[in-house]
């Protein structure tokens, strides 16, 4: 789809298409083969296991013969994204300019489409490689509005997705992430105050704060993503946009009484989700 040939830029192409700039630009990144099987085997403990720091993963992994050091461990959470989830202190500052913003669900009902959008990154891993996936997700439904991929955690691709979603399905009332810096940003919250929507951040490292995004992780990675060992990204892009059409149009919920994400987001009924 991209030709680098063209008169216009890859940039201005990559916009048009919709896809994230990353990627189009996408190298193999510079990590060993051992590294790569370790970060997907911590990557799935985390999901087991939030609270688990550096420390415990170690001694998890030794456990089943995995011989790494603490740092080594901790090195590839921070290339991951990811930390021990848990209640702590609000002793965490933001990127400097950046405000953090409160949490605005708590004890809040939510009973309709709309109400409260969220939004979160998760590590994919690939064969030779790991990019990063970023999604909008209507809480009351489960359905995904809008994702894409980056082999960077910078804020483009969370601002791109955004607009995606703003522009497809208006204005939730409320707009939930965590306090990254990819979702404190200017552009980032600029997007949502220019439109009024009500902004809200969970708690530093609290991970119930945003569980149905979560659990939206859990389930596209143990149902897609360790089935698979994506070779490109342009392979994850479609693999995973092929799923997240099953999941948002096919795939029952519990908590929705056995209806799909589609009919529980487009039907408009103001029935109370199950958490």
């Amino acid at each position: 789809m991209i030709d680098r040939s063209h008169d216009l830029p890859v940039a201005r192409q990559a916009a048009a298409l919709g896809i994230s700039r990353g990627s189009v630009y996408y190298l193999p990144r510079p990590v060993s083969a051992s590294d790569l099987a370790l970060m997907r085997r911590i990557d799935a403990l985390h999901l087991e296991l939030p609270f688990a720091g550096s420390r415990m993963l170690r001694d998890l992994l030794a456990a089943e013969g995995i011989a790494v050091g603490r740092l080594h461990v901790a090195t590839c959470m921070r290339r991951m994204g990811i930390e021990a989830l848990y209640r702590r202190p609000s002793t965490s500052k933001p990127a400097p300019g950046h405000r953090i913003y409160p949490y605005l669900l708590r004890k809040l009902a939510v009973t309709r489409p709309d109400q409260v959008w969220a939004m979160d990154i998760t590590y994919i891993p690939m064969a030779r490689g790991f990019v990063y996936l970023a999604a909008v997700v209507d809480w009351f439904s489960r359905r995904v509005l809008a994702w894409r991929l980056s082999i960077t955690m910078e804020a483009a691709f969370c601002v791109e997705a955004l607009e995606d979603a703003l522009a497809r399905y208006g204005t939730p009332e409320i707009f939930n992430t965590d306090q990254g810096s990819q979702f404190t940003g200017a552009a980032f919250i600029g997007a949502l105050s220019s439109r009024k929507i009500a902004i809200s951040m969970d708690g530093k490292g609290a991970w119930r704060d945003n569980v149905f995004v979560e659990r939206l992780w859990r389930t596209i990675k143990y149902e897609e993503v360790y089935l698979r060992a994506y070779d490109t990204v342009s392979e994850a892009r479609a693999s995973l946009g092929r799923y997240i059409a099953f999941y948002n149009a096919r795939r029952p919920h519990s908590s929705l009484d056995r209806q799909t994400p589609d009919r529980a987001y487009f039907n408009r009924q103001p029935l109370l989700a199950a958490a």
